[in-house]
């Protein structure tokens, strides 16, 4: 990327300077007195209310400005929307001076500019609610110009900017002149605001737990690996909180949960992001059959805070999150979908299955990893409306409580929407003895070649041998919700950061 200045940059600095030079500061400290804002303005005035508006202050940055002359007709872009200022040469300058006028409002002003103005709120002969300036500051110079968007008279974007380049990297450039985006986050706000309450009421316990980590436990996937220097160790950035939760479950809290930043160093995709938010909680005296009814209560929930109903569009279909969801077992999912029945198949004939379906897979995976694929490449996709695929082999689930009545199965649901994982939940594996051997098989994958295998973590194992209750916890991705909650088509879309490729700037 070039840092070569545009014509337009060159004059916005010779801008600049002018201003300097004539003793107006076009970054001022002093705090600016807000009061009020547009969309209120907007929504809350009247005739019979004029008196209320008498002395409003606003600021925001130029998005639109019509030199009239003696007078400009300005729109803002504040917090909340935008509004229409008034702008009168004699109403600024009343003294015969008039050369502030030429140098700031004429000369002076740029859009994306940030100002403030006084003034009273009034209607315009063509009927829109507007600003009658009394005074006007410059409170932030625009140095580098906007990207060029359409709007309609009332100011809506109708061509917004869509080149991903722009918006991923330049997200404060992009929030500014695409309102739709900024809503996608406060929609974000909400839904995690609502879970907080939702669980609060309930009784659980927000917590702390490490991001690094000396052991990147809780999960299959690959790590990102850092060194601390005081203690000359290798650290982990988390890839999952689960183990730590769980030894608050085993310290005496009942209901614990946390809104987890994790990273996994895998790749990127629209539905994947190296950084990513997780909510894990765990309750205690609870299986993963409770923990089902109360998914359905939080997704249910969550849909109608977000859009008045349980019914939520996602591209070209709609999600229906009414309560309850569907429920079928992994072995009968895949057999529904393939018409083949791999519940009782060793490696060998996985592998085969694999073969017929031309499904890849490497010498390094085992059973767990090869039914993972088959599912994944037969039959996730099909599962568009809420669903969950129930009782997993214990081989694909390391941290998973056996099956009570089915052998060879663990206590595990997936919950399934427009064919990704949304949740991922356990009746928590709580026997030492067990959680220890299942650590060992997952060593012996990782000498396998198997790069997502689990390191054994023997505090935790410590923790267990402690006693830990019977107790059901789940995972669901944030970042991935948000995205069917707010009908977007990629995780980038709903972080404002998103993983990408650093620039290379020259001088």
């Amino acid at each position: 990327m070039s840092t070569h200045l545009s014509e337009q940059e060159i004059i916005r600095r010779e801008k600049l300077e002018a201003l300097k030079t004539a003793g107006i500061e076009p970054y001022p400290a002093a705090l600016y007195p807000v009061n009020s804002y547009s969309t209120d303005i907007r929504e809350g005035y009247s005739e019979e209310k004029k008196d209320d508006y008498a002395n409003v202050c606003v600021a925001g940055r130029i998005m639109s400005i019509n030199d009239k002359g003696k007078v400009f007709f300005i729109k803002i872009q504040d917090s909340k929307g935008i509004i229409q200022l008034y702008v009168r040469r004699d109403d600024l300058y009343p003294d015969e001076d008039k050369s502030g006028w030429d140098l700031l409002v004429k000369r002076g002003l740029d859009l994306g500019d940030i100002i403030g103005v006084t003034g009273f709120v009034f209607v315009t002969k063509t009927g829109e609610i507007s600003i009658h300036a009394q005074s006007l500051t410059l409170l932030a110079k625009s140095l580098k110009p906007l990207p060029v968007v359409k709007r309609d008279e009332e100011g809506n974007v109708f061509d917004e900017v869509t080149d991903p380049e722009f918006k991923y990297r330049q997200r404060y450039a992009d929030l500014v002149v695409n309102p739709d985006v900024k809503d996608v986050f406060l929609k974000r706000t909400k839904l995690v605001n609502t879970i907080r309450e939702f669980l609060n009421e309930k009784g659980a316990i927000e917590v702390d737990t490490p991001v690094l980590q000396a052991i990147p436990g809780g999960a299959a996937a690959r790590p990102f690996i850092t060194h601390h220097n005081a203690l000359d160790v290798p650290m982990y950035m988390r890839i999952a909180n689960e183990l730590y939760l769980k030894r608050l479950i085993v310290g005496g809290f009942d209901w614990v949960y946390e809104f987890s930043r994790n990273f996994r160093n895998e790749g990127m995709d629209r539905t994947h992001n190296p950084e990513f938010t997780v909510l894990e909680w765990y309750t205690a005296y609870k299986d993963y059959f409770w923990m089902m009814e109360v998914t359905e209560q939080l997704f249910e929930r969550i849909a109608i805070a977000l859009h008045g109903t349980t019914e939520v569009p996602l591209g070209d279909k709609v999600i229906n999150y009414k309560a309850p969801f569907r429920r079928i077992s992994l072995f009968d999912a895949i057999k529904e979908n393939t018409g083949i029945d791999i519940s009782g198949m060793d490696e060998a004939q996985l592998r085969e299955v694999c073969k017929q379906l031309n499904i890849e897979v490497a010498p390094s995976m085992g059973k767990g990893k090869l039914i993972d694929e088959i599912f994944g490449a037969t039959s996730e996709h099909t599962y568009v409306q809420p669903t969950f695929i129930i009782d997993y082999p214990v081989e694909m689930s390391p941290l998973t409580k056996k099956h009570r009545s089915k052998p060879g199965l663990v206590e595990r649901f997936e919950l399934m929407v427009n064919g990704k994982e949304l949740a991922n939940a356990y009746t928590e594996l709580n026997d030492p003895i067990d959680q220890r051997e299942r650590f060992e098989d997952q060593v012996r994958l990782m000498e396998r070649g198997d790069d997502e295998a689990m390191y054994i973590d023997y505090d935790f194992l410590r923790a267990l041998e402690y006693g830990m209750p019977p107790t059901s916890g789940i995972g669901i991705g944030i970042d991935r919700l948000c995205m069917f909650m707010t009908n977007q088509p990629s995780i980038q879309d709903v972080l404002f950061f998103p993983m990408m490729r650093p620039e290379k700037f020259e001088d």
